[in-house]
């Protein structure tokens, strides 16, 4: 099921994180940014080692009120 989100909200949640600040909705969550760092992985076909760059991604922890609203 797709959800229509106001532009205008969502666009602001972008422009946070892109900032690298924490966005808390009251009763929802709380989404963040989250560094990872180069690593070394391995194509699975091949075994070959792969140089893997660092990523910086967004993250997000439900509140405790929204885990129990979907139990």
């Amino acid at each position: 099921m797709e959800v229509t989100y106001e532009k205008g909200r969502l666009g602001t949640i972008k422009r946070t994180l892109k900032k690298r600040e924490e966005v808390f909705l009251s009763g929802f969550g709380t989404f963040s940014i989250t560094k990872r760092k180069a690593r070394t992985g391995r194509n699975p076909k091949t075994g070959e080692a792969i140089r893997r760059a660092a990523k910086v991604l967004p993250k997000f922890k439900a509140a405790k009120a929204f885990k129990e609203a979907v139990k």
